[in-house]
């Protein structure tokens, strides 16, 4: 147990900048996983448990900080769920070398959102029925990519809150982790029911992540993002064109195919 203790560290990490951002601390915690060797299931089943402690640490803080859009995000997490369910038995028979394909181009629109987020405007709008329809679409999507991933949809939900929705960037992170908290909490229970994770790594990740998303949302107040968007946004480039080139020479890409 104690070799394993290194899952805290990593999670603390995760933790503290899926809080700041938004994202979830899958973003940190798959690569890392993948690149040791673990399986596409295991890595994003234990990471599922690192988002949901997160999501919890940082739904608490953010909470007490008046920047969480309570009604929407609990609707939005609800209309999630289907997506997480779907997502997480879908998971099962993925090959690696697929999977790694897949993670490289979510890692490469991550970084372009951590990137570019500043940039992204609000403006006040009201829901038109297309709108409705999008929204519950994306929200099913968004959880899809939670438990087949293991990163949390907040990718998908932030830019939906700011751009679709017209949700200030202060409060659309923070209102992401409330949902991140629904979709990763109902990814981890059916991961769990299929036998997907290994729950003592998976209970140092979420242990190491609670306490980087209480850490993550206070620095959230005063820290200058810049600087910490182009670092994030390299690491992940990185992690992708290694995903990428890793794929290129494995061969459970063309199993079953």
């Amino acid at each position: 147990m104690i070799d394993q203790m290194w899952f805290i560290l990593l999670g603390f990490t995760a933790g503290i900048l899926g809080s700041m951002l938004g994202l979830g601390g899958g973003i940190i915690v798959v690569p890392v996983l993948t690149f040791m060797g673990f399986s596409p299931t295991a890595a994003a089943s234990n990471s599922l448990f690192a988002a949901l402690s997160n999501a919890i640490a940082s739904t608490i803080s953010y909470s007490k900080q008046k920047r969480i859009e309570f009604s929407l995000g609990l609707k939005l997490g609800l209309l999630s769920i289907p997506g997480t369910i779907l997502g997480a038995v879908i998971s099962t028979d993925v090959t690696p070398g697929i999977f790694k394909i897949l993670f490289g181009l979510i890692l490469i629109a991550s970084a372009a959102y951590v990137f570019l987020k500043k940039r992204l405007t609000s403006k006040e709008k009201s829901l038109s029925y297309q709108m409705v329809v999008f929204v519950i679409a994306a929200s099913f999507f968004a959880g899809i990519i939670s438990a087949f991933f293991g990163i949390g949809g907040g990718i998908i939900f932030v830019p939906l809150m700011v751009v679709g929705m017209g949700m200030t960037m202060k409060k659309a992170a923070p209102t992401s982790q409330l949902i991140l908290l629904f979709s990763s909490l109902s990814g981890v229970i059916v991961h769990s029911v299929l036998g997907h994770p290994d729950f003592t790594q998976a209970g140092f990740l979420a242990i190491g992540s609670f306490f980087g998303g209480l850490v993550g949302a206070r620095l959230s107040i005063d820290v200058k993002e810049q600087y910490l968007q182009i670092l994030i946004s390299i690491v992940i480039l990185i992690a992708a064109a290694k995903l990428f080139f890793d794929s290129a020479s494995d061969r459970s890409l063309f199993v079953g195919l």
